[in-house]
């Protein structure tokens, strides 16, 4: 059975930092793309950063030079460091796993909440 937990989150002041982490269960995860979104209140869930199995990180514009995404495979874990977070950046925030680079995530966390205050 395949698990992904995050945990991390929190209240923070903007500004401030948080790390995430995304522990991995009955999977490899050096075989999956692992991908970071987010869903804040009244919107939809949105990508915010992938790391392929190479390595290659991506991240959209909104988050770019804030939060750095990685992963070790040897603890099957991936990490989302975010700093100098603002209100917006408040949402739930999810892991993914993408085996093969396909279009869709096969595997989903359950989420840990991020708020940002003013």
């Amino acid at each position: 059975q395949v698990m992904l937990v995050e945990s991390g989150g929190g209240l923070v002041q903007a500004g401030g930092s948080l790390r995430l982490s995304c522990a991995a269960s009955g999977l490899t995860l050096s075989r999956y793309t692992m991908g970071w979104f987010r869903q804040a209140p009244g919107k939809e869930r949105e990508f915010i950063a992938r790391v392929t199995r190479s390595g290659t990180t991506y991240y959209v514009d909104s988050v770019k030079g804030r939060f750095t995404i990685s992963r070790d495979n040897a603890k099957n874990t991936v990490y989302l460091e975010m700093n100098s977070l603002k209100p917006e950046d408040t949402a739930v925030y999810y892991c993914a796993a993408n085996f093969l680079d396909k279009p869709n995530y096969d595997y989903w966390g359950q989420g840990t909440q991020v708020t940002v205050s003013s």
